[in-house]
């Protein structure tokens, strides 16, 4: 059994935020009836969901797609300023697609996308890897050089944001990886490879030390990489790449149920209400680019490292 509004964004392109206003507002039926309750259980395997009498289906089947995202494009459905966004570029096919985290107006590279929303909040809410290259104004410093491989928390983290951003604080993991390949005074490129995808976050971080971010490029999330993909181009996963997010997706979701259920065995015992569920992550730490090498990672839980980076890598220089 399944809540509603779960039901709804788990087999659709719909967010959970969406689901609950469409039930509140009228247009979900069980059965034929409508249905206002959010939190109203369904089986999930032979429940008749119609939104504006169109059929929910449970199905393990899903499309991701790699879009190399150039800059000067939101990632957006509509921007009140008219501003162009990626569903302009965008076949007509991907119009219901759900973007994987966001991309800056400035920012280019790789942007996933996905038809599910379980697909998408399953990745997006992950400590899977993203690695970019980036360009800062000025040198790379030692301060930066400490905070990217110990991490940083900043109460005033209003520098390098938006300017009508709410959020102030933050705090930054330290970087899974970095590689300082030019530092020539007036500017430096880096490669980085963080765990994280909060707001404008590798902006924030360099702004900090006085250094502003000019250039920044996605190469990859979660192994899946850009390669040569062209600017404004869209390809679908490959077959291994399929088979390591399943394998991802599949892990993660007993996992979930193994917690959920030790959490209700040990409720129960104690008589105490059910704490709210969540989801722990394994924490990681920093490791270095090797140029132009690649290492083969050990102890490897899935089999593969492009979805779950791993806290033991050992590299050779």
């Amino acid at each position: 059994m399944m809540r509603l509004n779960k039901f709804i964004a788990h087999y659709s392109t719909y967010s959970r935020r969406e689901a609950d206003q469409a039930i509140l507002d009228g247009y979900v039926r069980i059965d034929g009836e409508i249905e206002k309750n959010p939190a109203v259980s369904v089986d999930e395997r032979n429940a008749n969901v119609t939104i504006s009498g169109h059929k929910v289906t449970a199905t393990d089947q899903f499309t991701v797609i790699v879009y190399n995202k150039p800059r000067g494009e939101l990632v957006t459905k509509k921007d009140p300023q008219k501003r162009r966004t990626i569903y302009d570029t965008l076949s007509s096919n991907y119009k219901h697609f759900i973007p994987v985290g966001r991309l800056d107006f400035a920012s280019e590279g790789l942007l996933l996308l996905t038809d599910a929303s379980r697909v998408a909040t399953a990745l997006m809410t992950s400590k899977m890897e993203r690695v970019y290259r980036i360009k800062i104004k000025g040198a790379v410093s030692d301060a930066m050089k400490v905070a990217m491989g110990e991490g940083l928390e900043l109460e005033d983290a209003s520098a390098g944001a938006h300017d009508h951003s709410p959020i102030e604080s933050m705090s930054f993991a330290p970087f899974y990886a970095y590689q300082v390949q030019k530092d020539q005074g007036d500017y430096s490129i880096l490669k980085v490879a963080i765990g994280e995808g909060q707001n404008r976050e590798l902006r924030r971080f360099f702004a900090h030390f006085g250094a502003e971010i000019v250039d920044l490029k996605r190469l990859s999330f979660g192994g899946i990489e850009l390669n040569n993909l062209p600017t404004g181009k869209v390809r679908f996963l490959e077959r291994n790449e399929y088979t390591s997010l399943r394998e991802f997706l599949d892990t993660l979701e007993k996992s979930e149920k193994m917690k959920q259920n030790d959490k209700k065995a040990k409720a129960k015992i104690a008589g105490k209400p059910l704490p709210k569920p969540t989801v722990e992550v394994k924490k990681v730490t920093k490791r270095e680019f090797v140029k132009d090498k690649k290492v083969k990672p050990i102890n490897e839980v899935f089999g593969t490292n492009k979805y779950k980076p791993k806290s033991d890598y050992q590299f050779k220089k």
